[in-house]
C-alpha cells in the first residue's frame, strides 16, 4: 500500500442524552474528544466537522486518512469505549483509498493533504456502467472538460478518492471550500458537462464546518454557546 486509506465516520446522537445532568455529558464529551486529540499525532490527518442544525440525521464526522487500515479499526475501538459512544448512532460511514487519475499525468497516488478551509463538501459518487463502455478517447475529452472547469474555481479543493470494491460507492468526492455556496456555483457549472450525463448517484450531501472536536462535541447540547453567553 503506497497510498493513503480516508475514511469518514457520521455521528447522530440520542436526542436522550441531552437531558443526562450537565456533569455526566461534560465527561463523556471529555472523554471521546481525548481520544481523537490522541489520534490525531498518530494519523495522516483527522479532522472534526459539525453538521449540527443543518442534517437531521446526524450532527458531526470525522474525516480520518491514513496510511494503515488497522488504525480505522483500533481508532473505533477506542472512541467505542468512551461514554458518549453509548449515546451515538452511525447513520453513514465511507471507506476510500487514494491511486492515480488514469486521467492525468500523475504516476502515483496524489496525496490528501487538508489545506484547513473552513468547509469541508463530502458525498460519495457512482458513475453509470454506460460510461465504461465509451472508447477510452470519449472519457478523456470528458474528464478533460471537467478538470477545466474545476480548474476555474481557485478556492475549492478536490481531495476525489476511490472506493471501488472496498465500499458501496465508486468514489469518496471530498471538497474544501471558503463558502459552501462557492461549491454550489461549481456544481451548476459542472452539470452541463459531458461527463455529468454519466452520473448515477452523488447522494447524500454533507456540509461540514471545521472545528477543534471540543467545539464540535459542545455543539451536540449548545454548551458553548451558553459558556459564551
Amino acid at each position: 500500500m503506497s497510498g493513503q486509506y480516508v475514511a469518514y465516520s457520521f455521528y447522530r446522537v440520542d436526542p436522550a442524552w441531552r437531558r443526562l445532568p450537565v456533569e455526566e455529558r461534560m465527561a463523556g464529551k471529555d472523554a471521546f474528544a481525548d481520544v481523537v486529540e490522541e489520534w490525531a499525532g498518530r494519523m495522516d490527518g483527522l479532522h472534526a466537522y459539525s453538521v449540527a442544525g443543518v442534517r437531521p440525521d446526524c450532527d458531526f464526522f470525522l474525516w480520518k486518512i491514513t496510511q494503515r487500515y488497522s488504525d480505522l479499526g483500533d481508532l473505533g475501538a477506542d472512541l467505542n469505549g468512551t461514554p458518549l459512544a453509548g449515546w451515538l448512532e452511525t447513520p453513514y460511514s465511507y471507506l476510500a483509498t487514494t491511486k492515480a487519475s488514469q486521467y492525468t499525468a500523475a504516476r502515483r497516488p496524489r496525496k490528501v493533504v487538508p489545506r484547513g478551509s473552513p468547509y469541508l463538501v463530502v458525498y460519495p459518487f457512482v458513475k453509470l456502467r454506460s460510461w465504461y463502455a465509451l472508447p477510452e478517447e470519449d472519457r478523456q475529452r470528458a474528464m478533460d472538460e471537467h478538470i477545466r472547469i474545476g480548474a476555474e474555481f481557485a478556492s475549492i479543493t478536490n481531495h476525489t478518492t476511490y472506493s471501488f470494491g472496498i465500499d458501496d460507492q465508486e468514489f469518496m468526492t471530498a471538497f474544501e471550500c471558503e463558502e459552501p455556496a462557492d461549491f454550489m456555483h461549481l456544481m451548476l457549472t459542472l452539470r452541463d458537462s459531458e461527463a455529468s450525463r454519466y452520473t448515477e448517484r452523488d447522494t447524500p450531501i454533507f456540509v461540514g464546518q471545521t472545528m477543534e472536536i471540543r467545539a464540535v462535541l459542545d455543539a451536540l447540547d449548545g454548551s458553548g454557546v451558553r459558556a459564551e453567553a
